[in-house]
């Protein structure tokens, strides 16, 4: 059992920066691929990057590409979302998931943290 609890969303301007953090409680954190979905209202979940066990590869959405950055801290069993160049369609509730695949399909990922709002104003 993992348990995942996101911090880190606010409101923002457009051309903002954020920077999400997930910290990870239970089985060992090390054992896990660990991703970022979101999701916007009336919206499915979308991926938006994950990292592997030992912080490469990595993997980024289409949409996100070039503009945020996933990265891990296994010693202090953190994943991390570097958020820039914030547009207002970014706009949605943060999630972190933690798998024992790397993989970018929600149906993979057994554990969820609760979710982190990020708002992105023009």
């Amino acid at each position: 059992q993992v348990q995942l609890v996101e911090s880190g969303g606010g409101l923002v301007q457009a051309g903002g920066s954020l920077r999400l953090s997930c910290a990870a409680s239970g089985r060992s954190f090390s054992n896990y691929a660990m991703a970022w979905f979101r999701q916007a209202p009336g919206k499915e979940r979308e991926f938006v990057g994950v990292i592997s066990w030992g912080g490469r590869p990595t993997l980024y959405g289409d949409s996100v590409k070039g503009r945020f950055t996933i990265s891990r801290d296994n010693a202090k069993n953190t994943v991390y979302l570097q958020m820039n160049s914030l547009k207002p369609e970014d706009t949605a509730v943060y999630y972190c998931a933690a798998s024992g695949q790397f993989r970018i399909e929600v149906q993979w990922y057994a554990y969820w943290g609760q979710g982190t709002q990020v708002t992105v104003s023009s």
